[in-house]
């Protein structure tokens, strides 16, 4: 369990569907720490270049 309270503002939830939310990991941290988590987007990975 969890306890956050913001300051200045409020959360942004995400909406509820067949009561669950779904969020990515990156999209909770950013909602935890009070950031818009709907602009989180998640990065993509790239293979490392070879080495010569």
């Amino acid at each position: 369990m969890a306890y956050k309270r913001l300051e200045e503002t409020t959360f942004a939830w995400p909406t509820i569907g067949d009561g669950v939310m779904t969020l990515n990991r990156a999209q909770f941290e950013a909602l935890f720490s009070g950031l818009d988590w709907r602009k989180v987007r998640a990065l993509e990975a790239r293979k490392p270049a070879a080495a010569e």
